[in-house]
């Protein structure tokens, strides 16, 4: 047997903090050597932190990244442990995203990312340099880099950045058939909802069809509007042996036996036959010789099968959860991770939030509780609500006692701090003033008098956030977001915006769930009201708008699926049959109408965090040109 430990490790980086990141490594390095790992794993760009975007054109930002991986080379001499880390190096004019090979003090080799996404979230090759096969070169100090494997004396070692595996004709091929045996795959891939099961199939596809060992190291907490959910999976030749634990910092291990990766490979003629007729093509990856001897491994064990049999499913402790649990327990674990690191690494000091007893505020309150209960423990949740978070209350004339009934309720139930700082006579002033400004003819128009209260509110929110060092939270909805049922200076300014990224249907969804599992009575008294932004009388939004899941399917078919509108009156057909044609296309004229106009609106928005494919943050997912015309949509 050829036993190897190998160990998938998750720390929350910060861009740019090169000595802090390098030093929460360190101490993972060692407490892995402590348990005897083999190959220890850390994700991408674990050194600067991902995404670093147009800051690898700093020379300094790159040449302080390898003095850190020196010095982690150097605090990691006198462990036996094989590390592989993400670092941005810098040869000749070109910036490259790698992973680099540790050992005994020595960076053995750098092995640049070959396949640099440049789609949704990504923009990895406006920065760098992609690497191509089989070309080798030397750093300055003489570290080899290119396409390498690196043989130890417990088996054939090969790496790959994150993007190279999900693709079928990645590096993985080449160097398998090279003779890697253990693929290590550093990482800093986003989360997005439904993206764990799509990670975990494709390692498994990725480790059957070439016969390997594969551990994956994901990158966890969040830099911007990314959320990284962390975990990672080690899958031998096909088959997941172990899944880490997500939204944590941490590391988990697990024990393998190469030699009997060694014997699939034997016994699996096709692999066998497409390996022989890569070595008749002449170009082998080439092969460092690691100069000192691996981790000592007579200590481990041997990997007992789940429930100690082979031929029996592993026993269940407990049912499985709901698919709806998973679902609303995972969404609200990294819209509160991306909260959280949001007011952490920016440093301020408290969190303030406009919580006018409607669904979108709530929601929002009650993921800063999250975070605040995954940070600081559930004994501890009641003290740090009083001391870190701020709700305001500002009613006017169009404000209901349920609304004020369901924020008091909620804030008391959460131990937040409630204030009531009414508008209505500052409404009354800006009334006048507007007034004053027009010409004889004009007059204040009804929106203008629903703009008026959401800008008051947003400016006393920022004056507020400035005098306190608070973080002003953002609370709108994408839905209402797309097709500009917001007010710019008002409820669409904030610091950061929480759930600007889920449509009104899961924001209700959440909800309901929440009421559920929580039993609090603030949400169900604000579930007991109409949905709507109390700026006029009798105001909802449904019955200003549309249904919002019919809004929310039209939004995901033309600005998802990118259909056009006679797709989607049709399509809106087979989801709602008991809405009539005229009805539909009602709809989808309107939306398409509300959307166009409202990009000016949306560009202007606060940073959002991103939890799936299709988002409204133009730097992210979504880019539209603010000034377009819809002529074109008039084709079929």
């Amino acid at each position: 047997m050829r036993l190897v430990k190998i160990a998938i490790a998750n720390i929350n980086t910060t861009v740019g903090a090169v000595d802090t990141n390098t030093t929460r490594a360190v101490e993972l390095a060692r407490a892995m050597s402590v348990a005897g790992v083999s190959v220890g794993c850390f994700q991408e760009q674990v050194i600067g932190g991902y995404p670093p975007e147009d800051l690898v054109q700093w020379r300094t930002f790159v040449s302080a990244q390898w003095d850190s991986l020196e010095h982690f080379a150097e605090q990691t001499s006198e462990l036996g442990t094989v590390f592989v880390l993400g670092v941005t190096v810098a040869l000749s004019a070109h910036r490259y995203n790698c992973a680099a090979v540790v050992h005994r003090g020595r960076v053995l080799g750098v092995v640049p990312k070959e396949k640099l996404p440049t789609y949704n979230v990504f923009y990895e090759m406006r920065t760098f340099t992609r690497g191509t096969p089989f070309h080798t070169d030397t750093l300055p100090g003489g570290v080899p880099f290119g396409d390498l494997l690196f043989r130890f004396d417990f088996g054939v070692l090969g790496v790959e950045v994150c993007e190279d595996g999900w693709s079928p004709d990645g590096p993985l091929r080449r160097r398998c058939y090279s003779g890697a045996e253990l693929m290590v795959n550093v990482s800093a891939s986003p989360y997005r909802l439904g993206a764990q099961s799509t990670r975990r199939e494709m390692l498994c596809t990725r480790s059957g069809d070439n016969q390997c060992v594969i551990a994956y190291a994901n990158a966890v907490g969040a830099q911007d509007g990314l959320i990284f959910d962390g975990g990672g999976f080690v899958c031998q030749n096909g088959r997941i042996v172990l899944e880490g634990d997500r939204f944590r910092q941490g590391w988990d291990a697990v024990t393998v036996d190469l030699d009997r990766t060694s014997r699939l490979r034997a016994e699996n003629t096709t692999w066998r036959e497409d390996a022989l007729d890569f070595e008749r093509a002449g170009r082998r990856v080439q092969m460092i010789d690691a100069p000192e001897a691996g981790p000592e491994r007579g200590g481990l064990s041997f990997p007992v099968p789940p429930g100690a049999s082979f031929f029996l499913p592993a026993p269940q402790s407990a049912p499985p959860p709901s698919p709806r649990a998973v679902y609303c327990e995972e969404l609200m674990d990294a819209l509160s991770l991306g909260v959280g690191d949001y007011f952490e690494k920016n440093r301020f000091q408290c969190i303030g939030i406009a919580l006018s007893g409607g669904r979108d505020s709530l929601l929002a309150l009650l993921i800063v509780r999250r975070y605040i209960e995954r940070r600081f423990g559930r004994e501890r949740a009641d003290a740090q609500c009083e001391a870190l978070v701020r709700a305001f209350y500002m009613p006017t004339r169009y404000s209901s006692d349920t609304t004020r009934s369901g924020a008091e309720t909620i804030c008391r139930e959460l131990n937040v701090p409630f204030r009531i700082l009414p508008i209505e006579d500052a409404f009354e002033r800006e009334l006048e003033a507007c007034r004053a400004m027009l010409r004889d003819g004009e007059s204040v128009t009804p929106i203008t008098e629903q703009n008026i209260q959401a800008r008051l509110r947003g400016e006393r929110m920022w004056n507020w956030a400035n005098s306190a060092g608070g973080l002003f939270l953002q609370t709108g909805n994408m839905s209402e977001k797309a097709v500009g049922y917001t007010t710019i200076g008002g409820d669409l300014e904030g610091g950061i915006s929480v759930i600007s990224n889920l449509p009104k249907t899961v924001v209700m969804y959440l909800l309901e769930y929440l009421l559920e599992s929580t039993q609090l009575e603030g949400v169900r008294i604000v579930l007991s009201h109409p949905a709507g932004p109390e700026l006029a009388a009798d105001q909802e939004g449904e019955k200003e708008l549309m249904p919002f899941p019919v809004l929310d399917a039209c939004f995901a078919m033309h600005a998802g699926e990118k259909m056009a509108g006679e797709e989607i009156v049709f399509a809106l057909g087979c989801m709602f049959p008991q809405l009539s044609e005229s009805y539909r296309r009602t709809c989808v004229e309107r939306f398409l109408r509300m959307f166009s106009q409202s990009i000016y609106k949306w560009v202007q928005a606060p940073l959002g965090l991103h939890v799936g494919n299709l988002d409204l943050d133009r730097e992210r997912a979504l880019q539209i040109p603010v000034v377009t015309s819809g002529e074109w949509r008039t084709r079929t």
